[in-house]
């Protein structure tokens, strides 16, 4: 898809490579581990590998099912990653044995429960970027300070389309009964790859509409959006860069219920705050749509499918942004943390203004 971005400067040329010099991840667990209880619960640090592969690989060592293994949330394989896993504490006595060359246990603690799906706070990433001269550094270190200001758009990474980026083709299918696909885990990976492209395409349209506000007068957008005129007047008075429309459904930030914005001043004035923010699709089933003008668009981009649907954080936060430029080496190192679910090449590609996987 050709995607809107967020940011208003031209595309920046570097050059970035997932790999484990240049890419490192640190998982932030959702709550302080008690430090006792059956479950012992090892900080592994990991390189080239998937988390699916790092819990098959220990799950092998010791002789049991891969399920018996709790982990918060899936890494990326072309990564140093440090994650944290869960085994049951009767299995500590032989993992003290565990070598591999790309895991290491950095450290070992306990808890009253198994680590689940979901259980982490976010992520902190180092990032490198090579092939940076001084000119595409300080657009670089801008917009850095404008995601830092106000944020960016929670787009779904290449990373959950597949290896050949077209999952969700086969998703549309399979969500639609038009194929069958036995493994229940590969049904539900490609069925979400649908649902993630559908949210891309509509959370595009939407930075679409945003720049169209931005760069038209009122007399010109009311014709070009199809949208009343004191709808686009209410858009244009907004100082967000991400126009919030009647009807869409707001969330509190990073975590509360959903409530429907109804265009007053205070909710638009908590999301400049970042109390709440806003949401987007994941069609399906047992899920709230947006309505109004909102919902006219999000329709759009909705479909009928065989699978429960979801609202996600269409935009977001980064914290803790730091960026330092390298003149000697024309490198620019970059730490940031994000919530979980969030895509640090997302971040990289609004910088970029461009794919990355070119």
């Amino acid at each position: 898809m050709d995607r809107f971005y967020s940011l208003d400067h031209a595309s920046i040329d570097f050059h970035f490579r997932q790999t484990p010099r240049d890419f490192v991840v640190e998982e932030i667990p959702l709550y302080e581990f008690s430090g006792e209880g059956e479950h012992l619960v090892l900080c592994a640090r990991k390189k080239n590998l998937s988390t699916l592969e790092l819990v098959a690989i220990i799950a092998k060592f010791l002789g049991i099912q891969n399920k018996e293994i709790g982990y918060a949330g899936l890494k990326d394989k072309h990564a140093m990653t440090v994650q944290f896993i869960s085994l049951h504490k009767k299995y500590e006595e032989k993992m003290e044995s565990f070598s591999h060359d790309d895991i290491k246990i950095l450290s070992k603690t306990y808890h009253n429960n198994k680590i689940k799906i979901g259980h982490l706070k976010g992520n902190r990433f180092y990032i490198k970027l090579k092939k940076v001269n001084p000119t595409a550094a300080k657009k670089i270190d801008e917009a850095l300070k404008n995601i830092a200001d106000f944020g960016m758009p929670n787009y779904f990474g290449y990373q959950r389309f597949g290896n050949d980026g077209d999952n969700h083709i086969d998703g549309e299918k399979v969500a639609k009964g038009e194929k069958k696909e036995r493994n229940p885990k590969i049904k539900k990976l490609l069925i979400s790859a649908y649902q993630s492209h559908l949210f891309n395409l509509w959370l595009s349209r939407r930075l679409e509409i945003n720049t169209l506000i931005k760069n038209f007068s009122l007399r010109e957008l009311e014709s070009v959006l199809n949208m009343p005129n004191d709808e686009v007047t209410k858009l244009k008075a907004q100082k967000h860069p991400f126009k919030l429309i009647s009807g869409d459904i707001m969330e509190h930030y990073p975590h509360g219920r959903l409530f429907d914005f109804d265009g007053s001043q205070e909710d638009i004035s908590r999301f400049l705050a970042r109390d709440i923010t806003v949401t987007g699709l994941l069609c399906g089933k047992k899920v709230k749509p947006s309505s109004g003008i909102a919902g006219v668009i999000e329709k759009e981009f909705d479909d009928e499918i065989n699978a429960d649907g979801a609202r996600r954080y269409a935009w977001i936060y980064p914290t803790e942004i730091e960026g330092r430029f390298k003149d000697m080496e024309a490198q620019y190192e970059m730490n940031f943390t994000l919530p979980k679910g969030s895509y640090a090449t997302v971040l990289i590609e609004e910088i970029a203004k461009r794919k990355i996987t070119e």
